[in-house]
């Protein structure tokens, strides 16, 4: 029985009763075809058309025989990101094959913070001229990595041109989709003269496993071609085709096994269709539907068979199961693979596993990825930088701000040209970079007050400038537009206000201590007292006496050591090592207190009643700020300060005039509000005025690019190299630090009070000693008490003599004996 299967060809023929169709090659016909095998439900089968629009949601009867654009894509995007490339430039055939495979290319780079910055269409039918024109509008755009995805080209014609326009050299990067290896195989053995024109191109190509059944099969094909039966090379899409002859045949012959027969009849609603297309002679409404179509369908996308491609098998979306790609390298006139790509293994230096893992997950991250040696164009072995950068012809432009004040940040001198400390940091970077870059400084200010920076930052957007370079605010609606460098300058906002140095105040004297810490001196005081009246009362006459006069002497003495005027003296050994600690620790306390007393007495006092943002913002007194800074709408927005309140000041010198002048007065202000580096260098060499409170809303200095640019990146890394080596805080003393830098004499902050904290490990010796000193002294009496008692025993005393009462009694009268006497005693004793 013979079955008709339609190789594509005129519309004319499907009429023939075909049960399957294979092919067209083309994707774009494909479109076309794919609403009619719908109608007819007649599988089509294509084993080129890889446009990853054409889905089985859209056209059931589609099945794809090779590896969809989008796999394709996604394995591009996985090695431009592999080598870090945020920016790329896509050349395609302006089809839906083109269209629809790079649209796929820029979903897969936006997952990973990359994107196709410019595309550029070439017509089907392309010509040199038309190459040459834009390979020349894209030659300048500043990215130079360039995806090329177009139709076969043997002759290498693309390539060619691009050779002409000095574009294969190191500064560009090449990579093709699988175009170039179709067109490298379908063309006569090239000799490796032919192929320098790709010297440095990265590719992919569908990766074909070699197996026995693949190995047999090109031995045959070149038998063919030595008896000259076959004059074409053996292609990989050859190899796909003829899978396809057998996933169709066996479908055909399983459904012809179960019993099936192949029967066609008209469907009313197709054939309603084709009446009404009356532009079109192709008399749509004759042809029949396949009622068999929907079951071969089926049978064919659940094929499982060794194809010389490979496994044979279906995903849901009637798509082949490939087995990934290769990434090759044009080096010398040869063909090189450096890796493997499948969506289980990425990229790799090893070809992808012949089953999928289990679940069908990922086994590699983004960082465990590796590929082989790439040689680039130009022979060059290290990775390109992918992004053009300026050169002397067509330097950098770069705007800074013509400042009025403040000139030791950026400062346009006519015999130096543009200086300043924001200068020299980017000069500084710049020298730090990789490679080298050519700009030029130019001023944008009028020269009589500062340039608003919103729109310095805007001439970046607005592409007037490359970038920006000065002491420009990182903020949250500037970094939507641009991109900035990291900070190399830390910055918040402050408030500055007049100050005195009046510092009189009845209780002065009690500041430089806590209220805890005079409690605890005073208690130690009295503790004191205690000790050496107990350590020194039995041995000492100066401690003996009426009660009152040994009260009175114990609290004299103990106060009087803070003066060094004690008129009694210590005679026990226990005692002197109590007041040898204790007097140590009355050192320390009164050299810290005349030390904090004279710092207090000294240190600069606010002489207006604001004390931070919100007495600021709710005494109504007017506020200044630096004219073309951020701080306005700062203020304005975040605090709903009214502008009638903002005073605008353009140098250190208004700063001054405007806070002597106070509220009261025209042009006076309460107090301003501005940047942390500002106010350091206004408070230089200006004792009058001072800091309230702590810096708020911090933020931080960069340089500003436009969006995009890697050299945003590699400044910032740059500025980070500066700050570790110390190079940073140098630029700062040269152009701050005459004599000393302001950041270190602009604030002199208040001392804070002595805390008990401080003096705890003082205290906790002295105590330690005094209970040590304490313990002797009693195991010392308790001994003697014993030995007295035992010697003064008498045989016939009662029992009530020895009660517990009777023997503390006993034992704090013996304590007031004097230690002489009780010494008498025990040696007229030992002598009886």
């Amino acid at each position: 029985m013979q079955i008709p299967v339609l190789f594509w060809g005129p519309l004319e023929v499907i009429d023939k009763k075909a049960v399957a169709i294979i092919g067209p090659e083309s994707s774009s016909i494909v479109h076309m075809i794919s609403f009619i095998a719908t109608g007819l439900e007649v599988p089509l089968i294509s084993f080129s058309a890889s446009d990853p629009s054409l889905s089985a949601s859209q056209f059931p009867f589609f099945v794809r025989m090779t590896q969809s654009d989008s796999v394709q894509m996604a394995a591009l995007a996985d090695l431009i990101r592999h080598y870090e490339w945020k920016e790329v430039i896509a050349i395609y055939v302006d089809d839906e094959y083109g269209r629809n495979g790079i649209s796929s290319l820029s979903d897969e780079l936006s997952q990973g913070m990359s994107k196709i910055h410019f595309k550029f269409p070439l017509s089907v039918n392309f010509d040199l001229g038309e190459v040459t024109r834009v390979l020349n509008r894209s030659k300048f755009l500043g990215p130079q990595v360039f995806v090329v995805h177009m139709y076969n080209d043997a002759k290498l014609r693309f390539f060619e041109v691009a050779q002409e326009l000095n574009m294969m050299t190191s500064n560009y990067v090449w990579f093709v989709t699988d175009w170039l290896s179709s067109s490298l195989e379908s063309s006569s053995p090239r000799s490796q003269s032919s192929l320098r024109v790709l010297e440095g191109v990265v590719g992919l190509r569908p990766y074909i496993p070699m197996s026995v059944q693949r190995t047999a099969f090109i031995s045959r094909w070149k038998n063919l071609q030595q008896k000259k039966f076959v004059l074409s090379e053996l292609t990989t899409q050859a190899l796909y085709a003829y899978d396809t002859v057998w996933a169709v045949a066996r479908a055909i012959d399983k459904l012809l096994e179960e019993g099936n027969n192949l029967t066609f009849s008209f469907n009313n609603n197709f054939n309603d269709m084709g009446r009404t297309n009356t532009n079109t002679n192709t008399q749509i409404d004759r042809f029949k539907v396949f009622e068999g179509g929907e079951h071969l369908l089926k049978i064919l996308t659940q094929m499982n068979f060794p194809g010389l491609t490979g496994q044979v098998h279906f995903d849901e979306s009637q798509n082949l199961v490939g087995s990934g790609f290769e990434v090759f390298n044009v080096v010398e006139g040869q063909i090189r693979t450096v890796g493997y790509w499948s969506e289980f293994s990425r990229l790799s230096t090893s070809p992808p596993p012949r089953k999928p893992p289990i679940n069908n997950q990922t086994t590699k991250s983004e960082f465990d990825q590796k590929l082989g040696n790439v040689r680039w164009p130009g022979g060059e072995s290290t990775r390109p930088r992918g992004w053009l950068l300026a050169n002397k012809e067509k330097p950098y432009k770069i705007v800074v701000p013509r400042r009025t004040g403040f000139t030791e940040f950026v400062r346009v001198n006519g015999s130096n040209g543009i200086e300043g400390y924001c200068v020299d940091v980017f000069n500084e970077a710049t020298n730090l970079l990789p490679y080298d870059i050519h700009f030029k400084f130019e001023p944008y200010g009028n020269g009589v007050s500062n340039p608003t920076y919103d729109d310095l930052v805007k001439m970046v957007v607005d592409d007037k400038y490359d970038a920006a370079v000065g002491d420009i605010t990182i903020v949250t609606n500037r970094t939507r537009s641009v991109d900035f460098t990291q900070p190399f300058v830390d910055s918040g906002l402050v408030i500055v206000a007049p100050v005195d140095n009046s510092k009189s105040s009845t209780w002065v004297f009690l500041r430089p201590f806590t209220a805890e810490m005079w409690i605890v001196t005073g208690l130690s005081f009295l503790v004191i007292a205690v000790v050496i009246w107990i350590l020194e009362h039995r041995v000492n006459d100066d401690f003996r006496g009426p009660p009152k006069r040994q009260l009175k002497t114990m609290l004299l003495f103990s106060f009087s050591t803070l003066f060094k005027t004690n008129s009694e003296n210590t005679i026990s050994t226990l005692g002197r090592m109590v007041m040898l600690v204790w007097l140590f620790l009355l050192l320390v306390l009164t050299s810290s207190y005349t030390a904090s007393l004279t710092s207090i007495l000294t240190v600069q006092q606010l002489s207006s009643s604001i004390t931070g943002m919100d007495s600021l913002i709710a005494n109504n007194l007017p506020i200044g700020y630096q004219v073309g800074s951020f701080v306005y709408a700062y203020l304005r927005d975040n605090f709903n300060i009214h502008p009638s309140r903002l005073v605008q000041l353009r140098s250190p010198e208004e700063y001054e005039s405007a806070l002597r002048l106070g509220p009261g007065k025209r042009g006076g202000v309460a107090a301003i509000v501005d940047e942390l580096p500002y106010i350091e260098l206004f408070l230089a060499n200006r004792t009058d005025f001072g800091i309230i409170g702590q810096p708020f809303a911090k933020k931080g200095w960069g340089f500003v690019f436009q969006k995009g640019s890697p050299i945003a990146v590699d400044l910032s890394t740059s500025i980070l190299k500066l700050s570790e080596s110390k190079k940073l805080y140098e630029i700062y003393k040269k152009w701050f630090c005459r004599p000393d830098c302001p950041s270190e004499r602009a604030r002199t902050p208040e001392p804070d009070e002595l805390q008990l904290s401080s003096f705890w490990g003082l205290y906790l010796l002295c105590g330690a000693i005094t209970v040590i000193a304490l313990l002797i002294f009693l195991l010392k009496t308790v001994r003697q008490y014993i030995r007295f008692k035992s010697k003064q025993r008498d045989p016939s005393s009662s029992p009530s003599d020895t009660g517990f009462s009777k023997v503390v009694y006993n034992f704090f009268d013996f304590i007031d004996e004097k230690e002489e006497a009780i010494k008498n005693f025990f040696s007229q004793q030992d002598s009886s």
